[in-house]
C-alpha cells in the first residue's frame, strides 16, 4: 500500500484500479459525448461541478447564501433530531447489545451536518475503546478536500466526542466506485488499525495515520494492537450492519429513472437492519426555488461557472472555456418539478479539443445543461422508494414542510407499484394491472406467505386456534396449496397433486355464523386430534410440488404449448388473490396472540413507537370535519363475465370476483362524510362515556392491569400510542357509534364516491401492501393535493348488505364464493388494510365482506350524515 504524509486521517483511493474504466477516462468520455450532441441538447457532466474548488464554493453557498434553504433545513432537522434518528436507525440492530457497524456517507462534502450524526452515534457507545465499534467512511471525489474535512472532525469540539467510539476514514472516488468497493467486501473488516481486507491491499492505495487522541484502555474483546494484521473477508452475510447516509437532496441530481436505479443498486441487505438516511427536497414554491439557486451574492453563479474550468481541465486546458463568453442560467421547470442549471453561450463560438482537435460549435443563446435538481412530492417520494424496493421506517420534516430526512430499509419482501396502462408505452398499454398475475407477482406472494407461515408462527401454535371461529393455524398452511392444486387439476384435466387425500382435508375453510357457530356453509372435514393432521414437512413438500405446477404452466404458455385463454388467466388470478386474502386472514388471527405466542415480523425494522407517536400527535387535523359530496352517479363494478372465458384477449382484461361483475351506475344523493375514519381515541372516549353498555369491547384492544392497550403484531401498545389510528372493530360497534353521534355508516356507493375522489393510492403513500405492519393515522382532508390521502390502513365497512345485484352472475369456477354469504349477515367492505396487496386494494371494484358482528377483521368505518 502507498502511504503519504497525511498525519491524521486514512483515505482509501478507490479510483485507482476500477476494473471497468478509469474515473478520469469515464468523465472525459461523458464530457465529449455531452458536447457532441445536437444544438439544444448539449450537456456537461454534473460531476465536474464538484472538483476541489467547487466543493469549497458549494460549502460557501451553504454558509453564506441564506436563500439556499436546503442546507439549513436539513441542518435544523439534525440539530433537533440527530439523537432520535440514530436511535431509530438502530431499532433493527441485533439484540445482543454490542455495536459493530459501518456508516458510509455518499458525497460527504463539508461534514458540518454529518458531525451532528456522528456525535449522536458516539452516544450509543458507553465507553471509549481501542478499537472503536463504529466506523464512518466519507466518500467523495476530491482527495485533498476529503482530507481537509476529515481533519476538521478530529478537532476537539467534535473529535473529543468521537475518540474511541467512532473512527473516521475517507473513500476517494465516485458513487459507483464506492458502491463497487462495498459490494466487493471492502468494508468487511473495519477495525481502525486494520481497516482493509488483505485481499484488497493490492488493489487500493491507502493513506494511513492514527488519530491524534489516545483511546481508553477500557475496550471490548474486539480491541487489537496497531501491529495486528488485516484479516481476510468474513463469511458473506456475516459482516456488520451498514448504514448509508445520502444527505443534501443529492438524489435530485439524478434523472427520474436514474434515481430509482441508483437506489436499487445500494448494497442494503434485506431484513438485516441496514438502513439508508436520505434527504429530499419537497418544496414546490417556484420563486423560492429559483432564488435558492441564484442568490443575490452570486455564490451559486460562481459555483456553476467553475464547472467550465473543470471541463476545460478534463479536455487538457482549464482555460479552454472563456467565461466571458458564457453566463449562468437557472430556472424552475414547474411541469417536471425540478430546477435546471445551464450555461448560455453569449455568442457564436467553437471549442476545439486540444488533444483530438475535435470541434464543438455553439450558437449564440444556446443552452448547455449542467445540473438538474429534482423536487419530490410525497407521491413521487413514495413511488420512488417502492420502485427501488425500499420501505420508509420514519420521516423527519422541517417546520416549513419543504425538506425531509427519510430513514429507509430494504424489506424481506415487498410488492411493487402497479403498472397502469399509458398511451406512451404500447406494451404497458396492452396490459391491465388486474390481468393474469405475472410470475414475479407469484414470487412476491409466495415470499410474503412463507414469511408469515414460517417465521411468525412458532411450532407450539400450529395446532392452536388464535380465534374460535376459524381453524387451527396448520390448516391454512395446507389450504393454500390444496385450493391451488384443485383448480389447476380441474383446469388442465390433470391428476391431483400427491398426496391426493390432502384435498379432502384442506379444500375449504370455515366462516360460521357468529351468533350460532353450528351454522356454517359447506366445508372440509378436518382431523379432530393433533396426531391425525399431516406433518408440517409433508405439507411444505406438497406446497413445493403445487408451486412447481404453477411455474410449469407459465413456462408452457410462454413456449406456446398451451394457448392462454381468459379461463386459464382467471384460475391463476383467483388462486393468486385467494392466497393474498388468506394471508391477511391468517394475520388477523395471529394478531390475537401477538405478544403471547405469535412471533413479530423479524426482518423489518420494528416501529419506534414513542418517536412515531410524537410525530402523529403533531399532525394537523382537517380544517373541517366533513366534506359534502353528491348528488352524483357512481359507477360500480366492471364487466367480467365468465361466459367470455374462451377468449384469448387476456392481457388488457381486468379480472375480478363474481360480485364485481357487471359494470353498473348507481345514483347517490347529497350527503356529508367525515374526512377520516373513527379512531381508537374517539371510540375509547365513547366506550367509557355515552357508549357504555351499548357497544362491545373491541377485539383489537386488550386490557392489561386495568389499562387499555391496542394489539399489534409486535405485541400490545398503550392506547396513547395508537390513539390516532382507525379503530378496528365490528360493524355493529361502529354503527352504534355513528348513530349516537347523529350519523350512519355510508352505503357502498357513497364510500366509493369518497374514495375515488380522495384516496391517494399505493404510489401516493397509502398504508397497504405491508408498507407497515400496523395501522397509522389517516391523512385524508389535509391541505395538500386537494385533500387526498389514505385512511390509515384498514378496510371500511359499508351499510350495504352482500346480496345479488342487478346483473350478478354466480361464478362457475368458484360457485360459493359470494352466494354462500347472501344471508343478510354479511356487509360489503371496500378498500384494503395494511396487509392487503396493492392488486386488491387498488382495484376499485373489489368487494370484500364480513358478518356485521364479526370482531376480528381489520375493518374500520367513517361516519356519513344525511343532508
Amino acid at each position: 500500500m502507498a502511504a503519504t504524509n497525511s498525519s491524521r486521517v486514512d483515505i482509501i483511493d478507490i479510483r485507482a484500479h476500477n476494473a471497468s474504466l478509469p474515473a478520469a477516462s469515464s468523465i472525459h468520455e461523458q464530457l465529449v459525448a455531452g458536447l457532441s450532441k445536437p444544438e439544444g441538447h448539449k450537456s456537461i457532466p454534473t460531476l465536474l461541478l464538484y472538483d476541489e474548488h467547487g466543493l469549497r464554493l458549494y460549502d460557501q453557498i451553504t454558509t453564506d447564501a441564506a436563500e439556499y434553504y436546503l442546507f439549513p433545513a436539513e441542518e435544523r432537522i439534525l440539530k433537533a433530531k440527530a439523537n432520535e434518528i440514530v436511535k431509530v436507525m438502530h431499532a433493527g440492530a441485533p439484540g445482543n447489545g454490542e455495536l459493530d457497524e459501518v456508516i458510509v456517507e455518499l458525497g460527504a462534502g463539508a461534514l458540518r451536518k454529518t458531525s451532528l450524526i456522528l456525535k449522536a452515534l458516539s452516544q450509543q457507545v458507553p465507553d471509549p475503546c481501542l478499537a472503536p465499534p463504529i466506523t464512518y467512511f466519507a466518500l467523495d471525489l476530491e482527495k485533498n478536500e476529503l482530507e481537509r474535512t476529515l481533519m476538521e472532525l478530529n478537532k476537539p469540539d467534535v473529535g473529543a466526542d468521537l475518540s474511541g467510539k467512532v473512527s473516521t476514514r475517507g473513500l476517494c472516488g465516485t458513487y459507483d466506485d464506492g458502491l463497487k468497493f462495498i459490494a466487493q467486501g471492502g468494508l468487511e473488516d473495519h477495525n481502525p488499525f486494520s481497516k482493509v481486507n488483505t485481499i484488497y491491499t493490492a488493489h487500493y492505495s491507502v493513506d494511513r495515520s492514527p488519530r491524534g487522541s489516545s483511546p481508553s484502555s477500557n475496550c471490548s474483546s474486539r480491541s487489537r494492537s496497531e501491529g495486528t494484521e488485516a484479516t481476510p473477508p468474513s463469511t458473506p452475510g456475516s459482516h456488520q450492519p451498514l448504514h448509508i447516509l445520502f444527505l443534501g437532496s443529492s438524489l435530485g441530481n439524478f434523472s427520474r429513472d436514474e434515481d430509482t436505479s441508483f437506489l436499487k443498486s445500494l448494497p442494503l441487505r434485506p431484513g438485516s437492519g441496514d438502513t439508508l438516511l436520505i434527504g429530499l427536497d419537497h418544496n414546490y414554491d417556484g420563486k423560492q426555488i429559483e432564488l435558492a439557486y441564484n442568490d443575490p451574492k452570486g455564490l451559486t453563479r460562481d459555483f456553476i461557472m467553475n464547472g467550465l474550468t473543470a471541463a476545460g481541465r478534463v479536455l487538457g486546458d482549464e482555460h479552454l472555456f472563456d467565461e466571458n463568453k458564457w453566463e449562468y442560467v437557472g430556472r424552475y421547470n414547474e411541469e417536471l418539478r425540478r430546477h435546471e442549471a445551464y450555461y448560455r453561450s453569449t455568442c457564436d463560438q467553437t471549442i476545439v479539443d486540444p488533444v483530438t482537435h475535435a470541434n464543438f460549435p455553439f450558437v449564440k443563446d444556446e443552452l448547455v445543461s449542467v445540473e438538474i435538481s429534482n423536487k419530490f412530492s410525497d407521491k413521487q417520494a413514495y413511488a420512488l422508494f417502492t420502485a427501488a424496493n425500499l420501505r420508509p421506517i420514519h420521516r423527519w420534516t422541517d417546520s416549513e414542510s419543504h425538506y425531509s430526512l427519510w430513514l429507509l430499509e430494504r424489506p424481506k419482501f415487498s410488492f411493487p407499484l402497479l403498472k397502469w396502462p399509458t398511451a406512451s408505452d404500447s406494451q404497458t398499454a396492452a396490459r391491465s394491472p388486474f390481468s393474469i398475475p405475472t410470475v414475479e407477482e407469484w414470487n412476491d406472494m409466495w415470499a410474503a406467505w412463507d414469511f408469515v407461515t414460517r417465521q411468525m408462527i412458532p411450532p407450539s401454535m400450529l395446532f392452536e386456534k388464535p380465534i374460535d371461529l376459524r381453524h387451527i393455524c396448520l390448516f391454512y398452511c395446507g389450504h393454500i396449496p390444496a385450493f391451488l392444486s384443485i383448480h389447476l387439476s380441474r383446469l388442465l384435466q390433470e391428476p391431483d397433486t400427491e398426496p391426493v387425500e390432502f384435498k379432502y382435508i384442506f379444500e375449504r375453510g370455515i366462516d360460521p355464523n357468529v351468533d350460532d357457530p353450528t351454522q356454517c356453509h359447506p366445508h372440509s372435514e378436518v382431523p379432530q386430534r393433533d396426531e391425525d393432521w399431516p406433518s408440517v414437512s409433508s405439507i411444505l413438500q406438497y406446497q413445493d410440488r403445487v408451486r412447481a405446477r404453477v411455474t410449469n404452466l407459465y413456462r408452457d404458455i410462454d413456449a406456446g404449448k398451451i394457448t392462454l385463454t381468459r379461463k386459464i388467466a382467471r384460475v391463476l388470478f383467483m388462486t393468486y388473490e385467494h392466497e393474498a386474502l388468506h394471508a391477511e386472514t391468517l394475520l388477523y388471527m395471529l394478531l390475537q396472540r401477538a405478544g403471547t405466542g405469535t412471533l413479530p415480523p423479524n426482518g423489518f425494522v420494528p416501529p419506534p413507537w414513542e418517536v412515531l407517536a410524537e410525530s402523529w400527535d403533531n399532525e394537523l387535523e382537517p380544517q373541517t370535519k366533513t366534506v359534502t359530496l353528491g348528488p352524483a352517479e357512481v359507477t360500480l363494478g366492471h364487466d367480467d363475465s365468465e361466459d367470455e372465458d374462451q377468449s384469448t384477449d387476456v392481457l388488457n382484461h381486468s379480472f375480478g370476483w363474481d360480485n364485481e361483475h357487471p359494470k353498473r351506475t348507481v345514483h347517490v344523493d347529497q350527503f356529508k362524510i367525515e374526512w377520516r375514519p373513527v379512531t381508537n381515541g374517539q371510540f375509547f372516549s365513547f366506550y367509557t362515556n355515552e357508549g357504555q353498555n351499548k357497544v362491545q369491547f373491541p377485539k383489537s384492544w386488550i386490557e392489561i392491569d386495568g389499562q387499555i392497550f391496542v394489539r399489534t403484531m409486535y405485541g400490545p401498545v398503550p392506547l396513547k400510542i395508537a390513539q390516532h389510528w382507525p379503530i378496528v372493530t365490528s360493524y355493529d360497534n361502529l354503527s352504534t357509534y355513528a348513530s349516537v353521534k347523529g350519523g350512519r355508516i355510508p352505503t357502498e356507493p357513497e364510500l366509493r364516491l369518497f374514495l375515488d375522489k380522495f384516496e391517494c393510492g399505493y404510489e401516493g403513500g397509502a398504508n397497504i401492501g405491508f408498507r407497515n405492519w400496523h395501522p397509522t393515522p389517516a391523512t385524508t382532508g389535509g391541505t395538500k393535493d386537494g385533500g387526498k390521502g389514505h385512511n390509515g390502513g384498514v378496510w371500511e365497512w359499508t351499510s350495504t348488505s352482500l346480496a345479488a345485484h342487478e346483473g350478478f352472475e354466480q361464478s362457475k369456477l368458484y360457485p360459493g364464493y359470494s352466494t354462500d354469504f347472501f344471508d343478510t349477515h354479511h356487509k360489503a367492505v371496500i378498500g384494503g388494510s395494511y396487509a392487503t396487496i396493492p392488486r386488491i386494494a387498488e382495484r376499485r371494484t373489489v368487494r370484500n365482506f364480513y358478518q356485521h358482528n364479526y370482531p376480528y377483521a381489520w375493518v374500520g368505518a367513517r361516519i356519513a350524515y344525511d343532508v
